[in-house]
């Protein structure tokens, strides 16, 4: 599946690094240390010195895209995983570089950056994207609700990813709007994350336990 998809992890990893390039660029204009941690209010509560920052955490997320590709091919099922949703695999950790760097860019540089609706518009499209290849996921170990119920059962595992689908993207769709158009609380946003997690895997509970007393 790596060499198949050699193309698009090189292609990922570059994207993943190209905040590395800026950051060389703008040096001299960078402070440092830089604030690279942020809390609900989009204050800074964490800084980091300009050297890690500019070069450890592109190459710290390289290398946490690359042991998620060898995870991927060789976890249980792997022959389930379609190649659209491998791609999707790789392509979450160039998306994750981009968002955080530029918020760390941004920030240090004066730019007015709303750091909460980057990270709640963030959220919302990536629950968009994955809710919208839920259905399309056979078992695996990888992407989706992995429940021993859910991975024991193929019927459990369709109808609750059909249904944790309609979920995230509804939530998905909840959290741009509201974060677009009324600046939606990053607690909120979690809690609405921690929701959509919550609902399918109680779902598939009760649609394992019904199934189980149907046998008996």
């Amino acid at each position: 599946m790596i060499k198949k998809n050699m193309k698009t992890l090189l292609l990922t990893s570059i994207i993943a690094l190209l905040p590395m390039i800026v950051g060389i660029v703008l040096w001299n204009k960078l402070p440092d240390p830089l604030a690279t941690h942020f809390n609900f209010n989009g204050k800074p509560d964490g800084y980091t010195s300009k050297w890690m920052t500019v070069f450890i955490i592109p190459l710290f997320l390289v290398l946490v895209e690359w042991v998620s590709a060898l995870f991927t091919v060789h976890s249980p099922k792997a022959e389930h995983i379609s190649n659209k949703i491998f791609t999707l695999v790789l392509w979450i950790i160039p998306c994750v570089s981009l968002m955080m760097m530029i918020t760390i860019y941004g920030y240090a540089l004066g730019l007015k950056i709303n750091m909460v609706t980057m990270a709640n518009v963030f959220m919302g499209t990536l629950l968009l994207v994955i809710g919208n290849y839920l259905p399309k996921t056979r078992q695996n170990y990888v992407i989706g609700i992995k429940l021993p119920w859910t991975l024991d059962d193929e019927e459990n595992w369709n109808k609750t990813h059909r249904f944790a689908s309609r979920v995230w993207i509804i939530v998905g769709v909840v959290i741009l709007v509201a974060s677009i158009l009324n600046n939606l609380s990053m607690v909120i946003a979690f809690i609405l994350v921690i929701a959509a997690t919550i609902v399918p895997m109680i779902y598939s509970f009760i649609f394992y336990k019904n199934k189980k007393r149907c046998r008996k």
